[in-house]
């Protein structure tokens, strides 16, 4: 038997930007309380309009350890490369899954060709926290094609495709090192669906374009909803169109000491990634 969960917050994201390419809004970030364990960042870059350049815009060059980050890009292109010899390029529809682990150097900029004819980009970045025991594990890389990505219709007709974990029959080709689901749903109007998710796993949707409800209660573009571990399921409703991004997953209950690109279980563990970083440890980019 089912039982839907309680709502335990909205919140509205708030204007961010990154580097000098990417605007948009940050729903959360690793400071502070920590309701979206094992999630530790959402950014949301878009839709934003980029205008044309032969010098592709983004973030330059910048080390990460302790976490992984998750790229999923819903409209235009973007290109990574790092340290660790990896290069790819993500257009609509991609996702790339980056685990820095035990410490990597990257950039994300947008691609060459999109950069030159400019267009709209939007997309989502995530940090997923690791746990103690993989925080140091060896760097990997996952470039997850559009076409890889299994999709199903619901019964209520809306759209889902999941990334990673397993929703409503679907299970996504993402490698994970603790059991999450990240998935996206698009709903068009008059359409309502009930997800189902473990009991014991933290849940939380944000509402990537449109206006819907959530258990009833009202939620629209930029916003998320945060669930209380009272039971399995949630309702999502929209009259007039709505995309969400869900984002459920087993707790990491565990210290959290974090400072910057860096986040790890204690003070020492940071200043030992600083150190690392500027002694050349995490590699180079050329």
């Amino acid at each position: 038997m089912t039982t839907q969960r309680t709502i335990s917050d909205i919140r509205t994201a708030t204007p961010n930007s990154v580097g000098d390419g990417f605007i948009g809004l940050n729903a959360f970030h690793p400071q502070g309380a920590r309701p979206f364990n094992p999630f530790l960042l959402l950014d949301h870059h878009g839709p934003m309009q980029v205008q044309p350049t032969n010098k592709p815009k983004g973030v330059d060059q910048h080390p990460h350890r302790g976490f992984e980050t998750v790229t999923i890009v819903y409209e235009g292109a973007l290109e990574h490369r790092d340290s660790a010899g990896n290069h790819g390029k993500l257009f609509s529809g991609d996702v790339q899954w980056m685990t820095a682990a035990s410490g990597i150097i990257h950039e994300e900029k947008h691609e060459q060709e999109f950069s030159r004819q400019g267009g709209q980009l939007d997309f989502v970045q995530l940090w997923v926290n690791l746990r103690a025991k993989d925080k140091m594990s060896p760097p990997r890389y996952q470039d997850i094609a559009s076409a890889k990505i299994p999709t199903g219709t619901l019964p209520g007709g809306g759209q889902l495709r999941v990334i990673a974990g397993d929703l409503a029959g679907l299970h996504g080709p993402a490698n994970t090192f603790s059991p999450i689901t990240v998935a996206d749903l698009t709903l068009t109007g008059g359409q309502s669906e009930t997800i189902t998710v473990p009991a014991d796993h933290s849940l939380m949707v944000y509402v990537l374009s449109g206006q819907a409800t959530i258990n009833g209660e009202p939620i629209e573009r930029g916003q998320l909803a945060l669930t209380n571990v009272d039971g399995d399921t949630v309702t999502l409703s929209t009259a007039s169109g709505a995309k969400f991004l869900i984002l459920s997953g087993e707790p990491i209950r565990e210290p959290l000491a974090v400072y910057g690109p860096f986040v790890m279980n204690t003070r020492e563990e940071i200043m030992e990634a600083f150190s690392d970083f500027q002694a050349g440890r995490m590699g180079s980019l050329s």
